[in-house]
C-alpha cells in the first residue's frame, strides 16, 4: 500500500516532465525561470543604488574588481549543479528515483564540501588574490572587505546554485523560483540595515548577500526533504562512487568552463572598447543592458528545457524528445526575432533613453544592431549545449562552452587590427554564428545515437 502511495506521488511530481503536453511544459519550466531573472536585475539594480549611496567611488569599484571572484563561486556551484542536475533528470526517465536521491545528497554534501576546501585555501591567500583582482590604494581594504565574507560563505554560495539546479531537474521550476526570490528579497532587505543602520558599508553589502544564500539553500532543503518524492540531501544517501561523480563532472565541467570564459571574453571586450574612447564604452554599456531582455530569453529556453529532454531522452521517448527539442528552439526563435525586430527598429529611440550625446547614440546604434544580430546565434548556442548536457554527452557540451571563448580571443585581435573598432564591436557576433554552426553540426552527428538508442512509447 505505501509503495502504492509513493508511486502515484512520484507519478505526480514528474508530471510535467512525464506526460503534460509538451507547450504547457515547456512554458511551466520556462516562465518561472524567465522571471527569476527578473528579479536577479532588480537585485542588481537595488544592490548597486544602496552601494551609491554611500558615495564612495572606491566601494563601488571594489565590488566590480570582485566580480571575478563571485563568478568562481558561480562556476563551482554549476559545476556540480548542472551536471547532477542533469543526470537527476536521465535517472528520472529511467524510472531509478532510489539513485536520484543518492546523486542529489552527493551534489550536496560535494557542495558543501567544495565550499570549505575553498575557504581554507582563499585564507591564507587573500593578499595575493587582491592583487590579481587588481585591488590597490583605495580600493584594497573595501575589496578585501567584500571578498572575506564571500570566502567565508563560500559552502553557502556554492550550495545554492548547485541546489537550485537539482530542484529544478525535477520539473519543480516554481519551487525553485521561489528559493531564489525568497533569498534576493531577504538580501535586498538587509542591505539598507547592514550598510547604513549598523554601518558595515561595503562588508554588509556581502553579509547581506550571503544570508540571502542561506535563506535559499534552507528553502531548498526544506522543499528536496519534505515536498519531493524523488530526491534528498539527507546524508543516509550520502554514498559517493566514481561512477557516479564521473557523470557530475562530465557534464558539470562544461557549465564551469562557460562560466569561466565568459569572466574572460567580458574583461577583453571591455578592454578592447577603451581603445576607442569613452563613447564606444557608453554605447556598449547601454547596449548590454537592454540586449539582456533578449538574453534572458534565450536562457530561460535552453535552461528550461534540459529537464525535459534529459527525462524523456533516458525515457526512450522518441516522438517526445523530437517534440520538445523542435518546439522549442521555434519558440525561442520566434520570440527572440520578434524582440530583435522591435529594438532594431527603435534602436535611436532605445539609445536615446539612455543618453543625449550624439556621439554615444550613432556608436550605440550599431553596437546594438550588432548584438542583436548575435542574440539568435547564442540562444541557439545555449540550446545545442543544453541537448548535449541533457544528453550528457560530457565531450560535445565541453566543446561548445570552451568553444565561445576560445574562437572569441583571435576574432577579437584580428578584428581589431584589421577593422579597428568595427571589428571590436562585430567580433562577438562572428563568434557566436560560429559556435552556433558547429553545434548544429555536432548535434546532426549524435542524431543517429539518439534514434538508435531511443524508440516510441
Amino acid at each position: 500500500m505505501v509503495e502504492s502511495i509513493e508511486k502515484i506521488d512520484d507519478q505526480a511530481s514528474l508530471y510535467y516532465l512525464k506526460e503534460a503536453p509538451v507547450s504547457k511544459a515547456i512554458m511551466h519550466m520556462v516562465i518561472p525561470m524567465m522571471l527569476s531573472f527578473i528579479v536577479t536585475i532588480i537585485y542588481n539594480i537595488t544592490d548597486a543604488f544602496f552601494i551609491g549611496k554611500l558615495d564612495n567611488t572606491a566601494m563601488m569599484a571594489s565590488v566590480t574588481l570582485a566580480l571575478a571572484f563571485s563568478c568562481i563561486l558561480m562556476a563551482l556551484g554549476h559545476l556540480f549543479g548542472v551536471g547532477a542536475g542533469t543526470y537527476v533528470s536521465r535517472l528520472l526517465g529511467e524510472g531509478n528515483s532510489e539513485r536520484a536521491k543518492r546523486v542529489c545528497s552527493i551534489n550536496f554534501w560535494s557542495s558543501i564540501l567544495t565550499g570549505i576546501i575553498f575557504m581554507a585555501l582563499c585564507l591564507p591567500l587573500l593578499s595575493p588574490i587582491l592583487q590579481l583582482l587588481g585591488a590597490q590604494g583605495d580600493t584594497l581594504l573595501y575589496t578585501r572587505n567584500y571578498i572575506l565574507v564571500f570566502v567565508i560563505g563560500a559552502p553557502i554560495v556554492i550550495a545554492n546554485l548547485s541546489l537550485e539546479e537539482t530542484v529544478r531537474a525535477e520539473g519543480a521550476s516554481t519551487a525553485s523560483m521561489i528559493g531564489l526570490t525568497a533569498g534576493i528579497v531577504v538580501n535586498i532587505i538587509l542591505d539598507p540595515i547592514f550598510i547604513f543602520l549598523l554601518d558595515l558599508d561595503i562588508m554588509g553589502a556581502a553579509l547581506a548577500s550571503v544570508l540571502g544564500n542561506m535563506v535559499s539553500v534552507a528553502w531548498f532543503i526544506y522543499y528536496l526533504q519534505r515536498k519531493s518524492t524523488v530526491q534528498s540531501v539527507a546524508i543516509k544517501n550520502f554514498k559517493p562512487s566514481k561512477e557516479i561523480y564521473k557523470n557530475i563532472i562530465k557534464v558539470g565541467i562544461s557549465a564551469f568552463l562557460l562560466d569561466g570564459f565568459m569572466v574572460i571574453t567580458t574583461l577583453l571586450f571591455n578592454n578592447y572598447s577603451m581603445l576607442y574612447g569613452n563613447s564606444v564604452v557608453a554605447g556598449l554599456g547601454i547596449s548590454q543592458r537592454v540586449i539582456q531582455i533578449i538574453d534572458f530569453v534565450g536562457m530561460g529556453f535552453s535552461m528550461g528545457a534540459v529537464p525535459l529532454i534529459a527525462y524523456s531522452y533516458s525515457a526512450k521517448n522518441r516522438e517526445r524528445l523530437r517534440l520538445i527539442i523542435k518546439t522549442t528552439a521555434l519558440y525561442m526563435v520566434g520570440i527572440t526575432l520578434g524582440l530583435s525586430l522591435i529594438l532594431f527598429a527603435l534602436r535611436s529611440q532605445v539609445i536615446g533613453i539612455f543618453s543625449i550625446d550624439p556621439e554615444v547614440i550613432a556608436i550605440g546604434q550599431t553596437i546594438l544592431v550588432a548584438q542583436l544580430c548575435s542574440t539568435i546565434f547564442a540562444g541557439l548556442s545555449a540550446l545545442f549545449t543544453g541537448i548535449f548536457q541533457a544528453f550528457g554527452t560530457g565531450v560535445q557540451s565541453t566543446v561548445m562552452s570552451s568553444l565561445r571563448g576560445v574562437i572569441f580571443i583571435p576574432i577579437l585581435i584580428c578584428g581589431n587590427l584589421i577593422f579597428a573598432v568595427n571589428g571590436v564591436i562585430w567580433a562577438n557576433t562572428i563568434s557566436e554564428g560560429l559556435t552556433c554552426l558547429v553545434g548544429l553540426i555536432l548535434f546532426l552527428g549524435i542524431s543517429k545515437k539518439i534514434n538508435r538508442s531511443t524508440h516510441e512509447v
